[in-house]
C-alpha cells in the first residue's frame, strides 16, 4: 500500500531535542485549552458571582495565560532557539503562568472561597518577572545568532 504521508512535511530531524520540544508544545496546548475554558467560565459562570472589576482582573489572568500558551507553541516549534534556552523558557513560563495567572484567578474570586488569596498576593509580581525573564532569555539568544 502506498504511504500517503509525505515525511518531508514533518521533518523531526530539524528539532534537536524532540522530547523537550514535545513537552513545551504539550504545555502550550494545555495552557491554551485551559485558557479558553477559564475565559468561558469567567464570561458565563462568574458573571453573576463577582463584580465587573473582578471579572476584568480574572480576564487579565486568562489573557496572559493565552499569550504564553502561544509563546510556548512558538518556542517548541522553532529551531532558531537553542535547546538550553528552550529549557529556561519552559520553566520561566511554567512558573510565571502558575504564579501570575494563578494568583490573579485566586484574587479575582477571593470572595467566593474560604481561603484569603490576598495573603499570597505577593507571588503575582514574582510570576510576572518570571514571564518577563522568559522573553528576555529568548531575546538574548536571538541577538547572539550569527546567521
Amino acid at each position: 500500500m502506498t504511504n500517503f504521508v509525505n515525511t518531508n512535511l514533518v521533518n523531526t530531524s530539524s528539532f534537536r531535542n524532540t522530547d523537550m520540544n514535545k513537552k513545551i508544545l504539550i504545555t502550550g496546548l494545555l495552557f491554551g485549552i485551559f485558557g479558553i475554558v477559564l475565559g468561558a467560565f469567567a464570561a458565563h459562570g462568574l458573571k453573576e458571582l463577582i463584580s465587573v472589576d473582578m471579572q476584568n482582573i480574572f480576564e487579565t489572568g486568562v489573557h496572559y495565560q493565552m499569550y504564553h500558551a502561544l509563546f510556548l507553541l512558538f518556542t517548541g516549534s522553532t529551531k532558531f532557539i537553542s535547546d538550553k534556552i528552550k529549557v529556561y523558557v519552559f520553566y520561566f513560563v511554567l512558573i510565571g503562568v502558575f504564579l501570575f495567572s494563578g494568583s490573579i484567578y485566586g484574587l479575582a474570586t477571593n470572595e467566593l472561597t474560604s481561603f484569603d488569596f490576598k495573603t499570597i498576593g505577593f507571588v503575582t509580581p514574582i510570576g510576572g518577572l518570571s514571564l518577563i525573564a522568559s522573553w528576555v532569555v529568548i531575546f538574548i539568544d536571538f541577538v547572539k545568532i550569527n546567521e
